[in-house]
């Protein structure tokens, strides 16, 4: 399978971790200043009416299934499922878009697996601000909605198509996601820490492209999924189906 791979220079360790300590900074400053005017206009909290394309299948999709943090699904999930995804990677696109809702409905919604998203930000700065924002969704158990609706929404790599407004239309197309709390929180202190997590987290796995996807027993690390395309459901069904035993 193509999958977006990583420049060799985002994969050294310490390079990466300053580089995200940069970003974090400036997406700081992106985010929060001048917010009385940038967010005077925004709801206060989401809602479908006048959301994004793709928001309404969003919110049926996840609706009644529990969030925690970065995590979907049951946490007595027997099977677990680690992806590392880069929210401007369009094989992550076609993954999210026409699998994952498979794999939600079958397995995740009957409490046999659960989902650990670690949003990965390596193309250019737009991943980065992707990352932040879907981290900081994370604090409300809303990641996977805001993802899911920026996945709906996916522009060209690197064209800025991911900026402010990008972000803040999504959290205004997921319905009960405080809005101005999420912006504001993108920059902060627990989200900076979050993204170096998820860096460090990639680095040790040695992940170089996206998607790349883990399935294996809860509590174990679990193998990667080689996946022919983004689209391969049956290679995923079936790590799914040998972790849980047949």
């Amino acid at each position: 399978m193509r999958r977006r791979q990583a420049s060799p220079r985002v994969l050294i360790g310490a390079g990466a971790v300053v580089i995200s300590i940069v970003v974090a900074a400036l997406l700081a400053v992106v985010f929060t200043g001048g917010s009385s005017n940038s967010l005077k206009d925004l709801p206060a909290v989401g809602s479908l009416n006048g959301a994004l394309p793709g928001a309404a299948d969003v919110e049926t999709l996840f609706k009644g299934v529990p969030q925690n943090g970065t995590t979907l699904g049951s946490p007595k999930a027997p099977v677990t499922m680690t992806e590392y995804i880069d929210l401007q990677c369009p094989y992550c696109q076609e993954f999210e878009t026409q699998l994952f809702p498979d794999i939600v409905r079958s397995y995740v919604r009957s409490g046999k697996l659960r989902v650990v998203m670690r949003p990965w930000a390596f193309i250019g700065p737009d991943s980065n601000r992707g990352q932040s924002a879907v981290l900081a969704a994370g604090a409300r158990n809303k990641s996977f909605n805001l993802a899911e609706v920026l996945y709906e929404n996916q522009g060209t790599e690197n064209t800025g198509w991911l900026d402010q407004t990008m972000v803040a239309n999504a959290a205004a197309s997921v319905p009960g996601l405080d809005v101005r709390t999420l912006l504001r929180a993108v920059g902060s202190t627990e989200v900076k820490a979050q993204a170096q997590s998820v860096d460090a987290q990639a680095t040790a796995n040695n992940i170089n492209q996206t998607p790349t996807i883990f399935v294996g027993k809860s509590g174990t690390h679990g193998h990667e999924v080689q996946l022919a395309s983004p689209t391969d459901k049956q290679a995923l069904v079936g790590a799914i189906q040998s972790a849980l035993g047949g």
